[in-house]
Formats: structure tokens, C-alpha cells, sequence
């Protein structure tokens, strides 16, 4: 498995639906493709934990750009969050790991579109990949898009 990431968020503020609507209509506005299956993913004792989208470059066939994401239960456990302190967040504030995207090799430019997109409307949230120390706010999206693009930047700690 890849380097997978995250979109952070206040844990009192996480719905499924919402998660599920915005990143609808982030997708649209990153002009991607969207395919919702409704396929659920559950626990062993029946309770419902995630489902998942596929979001591709329009040309997919050609440029085989797309990732998988991830929307997760309300109360799933594996959206509990506990490294603020390890990237720089507020510790008091209790937030929730949820939208994993499987992998971000390869698809680092239609990401973007669709982070900027959901960050957009959710100015709060964060965009995090997993295992770097930093994460990326509404703010350094807009920054990123003013200048011209890197293919690096999920790699890249934004504030330098």
C-alpha cells in the first residue's frame, strides 16, 4: 500500500452525509468523474463502517488518473485522530480523520483540484497525508493555486 491521506475535521462536525455530499460537489467542481456505487463496507457484526468512491480525470482511459475515497460511519473507529501536537494543530481541538484517499501516487494534480474544491466549502477542515508533519489548510490551497503548479506539492510542508 501507497501513501494514503486524510481530510481532518472538528469530530462534533462530522457527518457521514455531509462528508459524502461535499465531496460531490467538490468533484463536480474539480470537473472530475464521480462513481458511487452505494458499495458499504461492514464490521463483522453487521454495522455499517465506510463506502466508497472512485473520482477520475475526465480522460481516465487515457491517463489512468483516479483515486479511491473513502467516506466512513459517523462512529467508526478508525476516524479518531490523535496527532495535533506531531502537525502543528491546536491540541484542545478534537478532530476526526475522515475522506481517506487509498493513494495519492499518480494522482497528485486531480487531487489538488478536488481538495482546493472541498476546502472551498469547508474552510475549517484540513487536508492531511499520512505520515508528514504538516497539513494543509483552506488558505495554503489558495496560496498553492496562485502559483504554477508542482506535482510535488503533497509532498512538500506548505509554510516554507
Amino acid at each position: 500500500m501507497g501513501t494514503p491521506a486524510y481530510i481532518l475535521m472538528d469530530h462534533k462536525k462530522y457527518t457521514t452525509e455531509k462528508l459524502l455530499a461535499d465531496s460531490i460537489v467538490a468533484a463536480f467542481y474539480a470537473d472530475a468523474m464521480l462513481n458511487f456505487h452505494n458499495s458499504k463496507n461492514y464490521s463483522m457484526d453487521g454495522r455499517f463502517l465506510s463506502t466508497t468512491l472512485n473520482i477520475s480525470h475526465k480522460l481516465v482511459r487515457k491517463n489512468g488518473c483516479s483515486f479511491i475515497y473513502y467516506v466512513d460511519a459517523t462512529d467508526n473507529p478508525s476516524i479518531e485522530f490523535y496527532y495535533n501536537e506531531d502537525i502543528g494543530l491546536d491540541q484542545s481541538r478534537k478532530l476526526c480523520k475522515v475522506g481517506c484517499i487509498e493513494e495519492i501516487y499518480g494522482a497528485q494534480e486531480l487531487i489538488f483540484c478536488f481538495i482546493y474544491e472541498y476546502l472551498k466549502l469547508n474552510p475549517d477542515d484540513y487536508f492531511w497525508v499520512a505520515d508528514y508533519d504538516w497539513v494543509y489548510s483552506w488558505e495554503d490551497m489558495q496560496k498553492l493555486k496562485s502559483l504554477p503548479y508542482d506535482p510535488d506539492w503533497c509532498y512538500k510542508n506548505p509554510k516554507n
